[in-house]
């Protein structure tokens, strides 16, 4: 059999480092669209669009080939992109696990001799896959997965270069390429800058002087300029008017505005000791690989310290600047810090990587102690998937999202409630982005105009809008005046008597309108005159909702943050049906609407038998 040709050269540990992954993730993807950023990043993909600052071109051109694949829904296929990168980011970590432990040796002779690495490798590459925070970046679009597969790329080009280096045979190009992929990989989030100091280093512990060599150094910056020129994908497609144009970066001041990050507010919190604590613990080693993990990181540390101590200080190098910039710059408010918990992916990818060398320095021990026969070797082989197994085994469940439709069927039912040619105004992402996903990529309900109330104060977002916003009041504001507040009644004011207004639950509970009476339509409310007479609520939208997973029908246990709010709303809106129809007179209705407010969330229930309790009814 010739070992020499292509498949012979394969290394099918290197393929179970992605496959394995990628298997595990396609059996919890995601079907189509979920909260938070995701109906805005699906959007800006499919339109190949700009999504939020800084727009995220790399992740937008990247994932946008996979929608023309003929499997699923848009989003489906978005998703399955996304843990296509997660599983690379995952063989990330098994080529640079190899390649720190290139040369180690175990007690093993023969053909087997070089399995204990790779075997360790594919360990650390399995435990790294079934992370709570990679599993679940990798279920739905993430640009993170992607992000960590080129930083460990660019980390594997230093370690060629100073190999090259180290052995007279120098090859810069691996330095250029490096830098490239570290100017193309900010367009996959600009948390790529924070692993540059760590990639300084490696070059610059082999050789000080390098320092001086300031025509290679220019060029590796020409590099990374060209690799950072995926950012005109801003400016290019904002002259095509795409359906999401986050920013519309037509001009240099816009562009700018957009790669800078002008949009957010900068107001930072006074940090106390208790706020710093909650920040530092965004980075949690414990928390994503087990006290067990834990240990096994700081013994391949602790092994690498005497024979490659460069890898472990660009290690702590990459630690220290994370948390410099996440922690002691961003200053992140504790009701956000879960946003900056998936900055630390390229961080926990290189922690796998001393895992898996911490996996191989106990197994190198064991083998040397133990005796050499068949079963034990077996057993010893078992023994480094005792980690992926428990983290795989404590994480599925919560991870698993094949039978999530909560965020698509909250979206249409929202759809599913409004009249013809509506206008709704939202105020949280997670009410508008789905939105935005349905009516602007599977074209439902294009009749309607859904504004999304923090940008009113925007004119880029305006633009966006002609039908609603071309001749608006708001363009005459001045910018002091432009408080989400009074954008969105300034806007209702011109839309009331043109057509029908309403607003999701959010904006109900968000702004006090005044002047008009809320109307309830099932999760959404009908903005009317005062001297409209109240009306009971409507009796044809309820059954037309979907409620998947909602009442515990599904097989879906999946629950972060905004699908928990969703189930909430969802109860809260039929309580205030509930009530509205028991004032009414309609006592059958408004106990039916009580009770499955009560079966979706049992956690109103005391409240719920408070209102039944008068009636009789348990």
């Amino acid at each position: 059999m010739n070992n020499n040709g292509i498949f012979g050269r394969l290394d099918a540990f290197a393929i179970l480092s992605f496959s394995i992954p990628l298997f595990i993730y396609l059996l919890t993807l995601a079907p189509t669209v979920t909260f938070f950023d995701s109906g805005e990043f699906l959007t800006a993909i499919a339109s190949l669009g700009v999504a939020h600052s800084p727009g995220y071109p790399l992740f937008i051109n990247y994932a946008k080939p996979f929608t023309f694949l003929p499997i699923g829904s848009v989003a489906f296929r978005i998703n399955f992109a996304t843990a296509v990168s997660a599983g690379l980011a995952c063989y990330g970590v098994y080529l640079l696990t190899v390649k720190f432990l290139e040369g180690e040796e175990t007690s093993w002779q023969g053909r087997f001799r070089g399995v204990p690495v790779k075997l360790s490798a594919l360990a650390a590459a399995v435990t790294f896959a079934c992370t709570a925070r990679l599993w679940l970046q990798s279920n739905h679009d993430k640009p993170y997965p992607l992000l960590a597969f080129i930083c460990a790329m660019v980390f594997y080009l230093m370690l060629l270069w100073r190999e090259s280096f180290l052995s007279g045979d120098e090859r810069p190009a691996y330095v250029y390429l490096g830098a490239f992929l570290c100017g193309l990989g900010a367009g996959a989030h600009q948390i790529m800058v924070l692993m540059i100091p760590t990639y300084a280093f490696l070059l610059w512990s082999a050789d000080r002087r390098v320092i001086l060599r300031f025509k290679e150094f220019f060029i590796a910056f020409a590099f990374g300029v060209l690799g950072f020129g995926i950012h005109l994908h801003l400016v290019v497609r904002a002259f095509q008017n795409p359906v999401l144009n986050w920013g519309d970066s037509k001009n240099l001041e816009q562009f700018l505005w957009n790669i800078l990050r002008k949009g957010y507010p900068t107001e930072k919190p006074n940090r106390d000791l208790g706020l710093l604590w909650s920040q530092l613990n965004a980075f949690n080693i414990p928390f994503e690989f087990t006290l067990a993990g834990m240990a096994l990181l700081v013994i391949g540390m602790a092994y690498l310290f005497f024979k490659k101590r460069e890898l472990v200080l660009g290690y702590l190098i990459a630690l220290g600047s994370f948390l410099a910039v996440i922690v002691g710059y961003f200053n992140t408010p504790g009701e956000l810090i879960f946003l900056t918990e998936e900055f630390f992916t390229p961080l926990y990818l290189l922690s796998a990587v001393f895992i898996g060398v911490g996996l191989f320095t106990l197994f190198k021990e064991a083998a040397q102690r133990l005796p050499d026969s068949v079963p034990l070797r077996a057993g010893l082989l078992a023994l480094l998937f005792m980690l992926p197994v428990t983290i795989f085994a404590r994480n599925f469940v919560e991870n698993d999202q094949h039978d999530n439709y909560i965020a698509f069927d909250y979206a249409t039912n929202t759809l599913r409630s409004l009249p013809q040619d509506a206008v709704m105004y939202t105020w949280g992402d997670s009410g508008a982005f789905p939105l935005w996903y349905l009516q602007g990529v599977e074209r439902m309900r294009e009749d309607l105009d859904l504004p999304h109330t923090p940008h009113l104060v925007f004119d880029w977002y305006l633009d966006s809008m002609p039908r609603m916003f071309k001749n608006s009041q708001l363009r005459q504001l001045p910018m002091e005046q432009r408080s989400p507040d009074n954008t969105l009644l300034t806007s209702v004011m011109e839309q009331y008597g043109r057509r029908p207004v309403f607003v999701d639950f959010s904006t109900k509970y968000s702004i006090n309108f005044n002047n008009f009476v809320l109307h309830q339509r099932g999760i959404t409310f009908r903005l009317d005159s005062p001297n409209v007479p109240q009306s009971q609520p409507d009796l044809d939208t309820w059954p037309v909702y979907s409620l998947r997973g909602v009442l515990g029908d599904h097989d879906m246990f999946f629950r972060d943050l905004d699908t928990g709010k969703a189930i909430l709303i969802y109860a809260a809106a039929l309580i205030e049906s509930g009530q509205t129809r028991l004032r009414m007179g309609q006592t059958d209705a408004g106990v039916r609407d009580l009770q499955i407010a009560a079966a979706i969330s049992p956690e109103n229930k005391p409240q719920i038998d408070a209102i039944l309790r008068p009636l009789g009814v348990r």
